[in-house]
């Protein structure tokens, strides 16, 4: 059994967060054998090749998919040569392998009691590991899952925006998403910096990143190992199918409106079309 990773206090910060506010938190997964330069490298021998993304880490904080640049090197030897190697690797689902599902799972079991009355049962439990260059940037993007994100080496600093702001991201864009029909990737526009929120963590703190909270992240200046922990749960697959049945109604010439924050459940449209997506299979 894994000894309490979040202290007393940051419990408090993410109870008082979640699951709608961005948090700076602390957490005690500093030392972790698992969480090592060396065991992240035998994990990506481990992982099947589709779950490992790495790229150079010199980009822009807006860019399109089909631009990113391949890295030169394997990803066993960016791992190893992170300081020098000016990239940034992305280790996918990590539960595949059982010693970090446990990890993940024990993890994540710490916050149920905080999380379940709120936002229903944690579902889909994914784990995923960055390993950062100094200086190096992940693009503006967004992502479906709830979402704490723990510093384990290096520093880094997130910034966050307003997830409702549909003046940057229009209710298309998310709708789109959901469907599979846009990349998590955003475009970025200078007027957008007056908008976010930038949080810097170190060793030993996190960030409770909200659904769909657009966020990009600056490494420090020296290498940086994360772990990012996500879950989804009634009220974010709710959010996505009321995305997906507005996507729908827009198709017709209707304007609906945007599913609504937390607290809302946004159930009737996320029913309307689960019903419709299973009418549609059974033809």
């Amino acid at each position: 059994m894994l000894a309490d990773v979040f202290p007393p206090e940051t419990r408090e910060a993410f109870a008082a967060a979640y699951p709608a506010s961005p948090a700076k938190l602390k957490h005690n997964l500093l030392g972790h054998p698992l969480l090592t330069i060396d065991a992240l490298a035998d994990l990506a021998e481990a992982l099947p090749a589709h779950e490992i993304e790495y790229n150079p880490g010199q980009l822009p904080i807006g860019i399109r998919p089909e631009d990113v640049p391949k890295s030169d090197l394997t990803v066993t030897e960016t791992i190893r040569n992170i300081g020098q190697a000016g990239s940034w690797v992305a280790l996918k689902r990590i539960e595949q392998a059982p010693a970090y599902r446990d990890l993940l799972h024990s993890v994540l079991g710490q916050l149920a009691d905080i999380v379940e009355p709120r936002t229903g049962a944690m579902m889909q439990l994914e784990g995923f590991v960055f390993i950062t260059s100094p200086g190096s940037v992940t693009p503006l993007h967004f992502d479906p899952e709830h979402n704490i994100l723990l510093q384990v080496m290096g520093h880094k600093t997130m910034t966050l925006f307003p997830v409702e702001d549909e003046a940057m991201f229009s209710a298309d864009i998310h709708e789109r998403y959901h469907l599979g029909l846009h990349h998590r990737n955003l475009t970025w526009f200078d007027g957008y910096a007056a908008k976010g929120t930038p949080i810097q963590i170190g060793p030993g703190e996190a960030i409770h990143v909200p659904v769909k909270a657009p966020h990009w992240v600056q490494n420090g200046d020296e290498p940086s190992v994360s772990l990012s922990i996500t879950w989804r749960s009634d009220w974010s697959y709710a959010e996505a199918d009321a995305r997906a049945f507005n996507h729908m109604l827009r198709k017709v010439g209707l304007r609906p409106a945007s599913p609504g924050p937390f607290p809302a459940r946004n159930r009737g449209k996320a029913l309307a079309w689960r019903a419709m997506r299973k009418l549609k299979g059974a033809a």
